[in-house]
C-alpha cells in the first residue's frame, strides 16, 4: 500500500465532523515534526489548527487544509460505512476521501518528500490546517490569519488542496473566487384574517414585488475574469400554518455570490434601495463570508501550477473561478497568490463520497513538483 494511502485511509477512518479533528492534526504533526518541522497548534475556541514549517527565508510557499468533513447523512444510504475506508475497483470511498483528507495526505506526504530530497531548500514550505473549514469557518484559518497579522507571518504562495478536478486529475485549477455575501431579510407586516385585508398588512404581498427586481437586476457584468454576480433566495418563511391567517412577518434567506466587479458595500446598498423603491418595511442582516480573490494572469504561482498540470498529467487545465468559497478567500488578503488544485469534486458531500486511487497516489507528485519549481530559487 502507498504511503498516501495508507495516510488517507488512516484520516477517513477518523469521524473528523465538523468542528471535531478526532486525532487527524496530532497524527499528522507527529510525521512532520519527526523530519524537523516546527509545530504550532492553534487552538481558538472549540477549534484545532496545526501550523507546521521548514525553513526560515522567503518566499513562503504555504499547502492549505482541512480534517473536518460534512456529516455523512443516513449511513444505511452508503454501500459501505462512511468513516470505514473501504476499496472498490480502484476507487477508494469514505467520507472526506474528496473532501479533503485525500489530498489533506497528499500534501504530507509531498512535504515529507521534499524536506527529505531538499534538506536545505530555499525559503520556507509550510502546512496550514484547520478542523473549521465545513463549519461556521469562524475559528478556523480566518483567526489564524488574525494570529499571523500579530506574529508577522507572511505567506507568499498557496496551495488549496480542495477537489477542483472535473473529471481527471489536474483539468482544472482555481485561480480565484467570487465573494459570499448573504443577508437574512426580514420583512414587517400586520397579522390579521385574510377576510379582512384591510385591517393586516400581508409581507408575503409586499415582499412579492421587490423579490422579482432583485432576481431581475442586472448586478454587474462581470470581467475577463468572473462570471457576473448573481443573487439567489434559498429559503423563505412565512405563514402560522393556518390558511385564514395573514403571516404577520417573513424572513427570506438571501445571497449574493459576487465577482471583482462589484463591492460587498454597493451591492447592499443596491438591494436595500430596491426594497425602499418598492415600500417594504424591512431589516436585513448582513454576513460578508469572504470577498473575491485572483491570482492575476502571469503569476508564478498560476503559471507553475499550470505547468505542473500540463507537465505531469499531460493536461491543459481550465483556469477557473467558480464554485463556492474556500478557506483561500482568508489567505488572499495577507498579499499571497491562491492556486486551488485537487482531485475531482464529483462525489463531494455525498453518499458514497470516493476518489480514485490513481488520482489519489498521482497527487503527491503534483504538489512535490509545485514545492520544488516554486522554490527553486528566492
Amino acid at each position: 500500500m502507498s504511503d498516501v494511502l495508507e495516510l488517507t485511509r488512516d484520516l477517513i477512518a477518523r469521524r473528523s465532523v465538523t468542528p471535531e479533528d478526532a486525532g487527524c492534526l496530532p497524527l499528522i504533526a507527529g510525521r512532520l515534526a519527526a523530519l524537523g518541522f516546527r509545530i504550532e497548534h492553534l487552538r481558538f475556541g472549540d477549534v484545532d489548527n496545526l501550523w507546521a514549517t521548514h525553513g526560515s527565508n522567503a518566499p513562503v510557499l504555504a499547502f492549505l487544509g482541512h480534517t473536518d468533513v460534512v456529516p455523512s447523512g443516513p449511513e444505511e444510504q452508503w454501500a459501505t460505512p462512511p468513516f470505514v475506508p473501504t476499496q472498490r475497483d480502484g476507487v477508494l470511498y469514505g467520507r472526506g476521501a474528496a473532501d479533503m483528507k485525500g489530498s489533506v495526505a497528499a500534501m504530507v506526504v509531498a512535504l515529507e518528500r521534499f524536506v527529505r530530497t531538499h534538506p536545505d531548500h530555499a525559503g520556507t514550505v509550510g502546512l496550514l490546517l484547520t478542523s473549521d473549514e465545513e463549519g461556521v469557518a469562524l475559528h478556523g484559518v480566518r483567526e489564524v490569519v488574525t494570529h499571523f497579522e500579530t506574529t508577522g507571518q507572511r505567506i507568499d504562495y498557496c496551495v488549496v488542496g480542495e477537489p477542483s478536478a472535473k473529471a481527471t486529475l489536474g483539468d482544472l485549477i482555481r485561480v480565484g473566487r467570487r465573494g459570499s455575501l448573504s443577508g437574512t431579510l426580514t420583512v414587517h407586516g400586520v397579522q390579521g384574517h385574510v377576510a379582512y385585508p384591510e385591517k393586516a398588512k400581508n409581507p408575503i404581498h409586499a415582499f412579492a414585488p421587490a423579490l422579482a427586481a432583485l432576481a431581475a437586476e442586472r448586478w454587474d457584468e462581470g470581467n475577463a475574469d468572473f462570471p457576473p454576480t448573481s443573487f439567489q433566495v434559498s429559503n423563505i418563511n412565512a405563514g402560522t400554518g393556518a390558511n385564514n391567517v395573514i403571516p404577520g412577518q417573513l424572513v427570506a434567506l438571501i445571497n449574493f455570490r459576487f465577482s471583482t466587479a462589484s463591492t460587498a458595500d454597493g451591492l447592499r446598498e443596491r438591494a436595500e434601495a430596491i426594497l425602499r423603491a418598492h415600500g417594504v418595511d424591512y431589516q436585513v442582516d448582513w454576513h460578508l463570508s469572504g470577498h473575491p480573490f485572483l491570482a492575476r494572469p502571469g503569476g508564478r504561482l498560476r503559471e507553475i501550477v499550470a505547468g505542473v498540470c500540463r507537465d505531469l498529467c499531460g493536461i491543459e487545465p481550465e483556469q477557473s473561478t467558480g464554485g463556492g468559497t474556500s478557506d483561500g478567500r482568508f489567505i488572499a488578503p495577507m498579499g499571497a497568490e491562491v492556486i486551488e488544485l485537487g482531485p475531482v469534486n464529483a462525489t463531494i458531500h455525498k453518499v458514497d463520497e470516493c476518489v480514485s486511487v490513481a488520482d489519489l497516489e498521482a497527487l503527491p507528485g503534483l504538489y512535490l513538483a509545485i514545492c520544488e519549481r516554486c522554490l527553486d530559487k528566492t
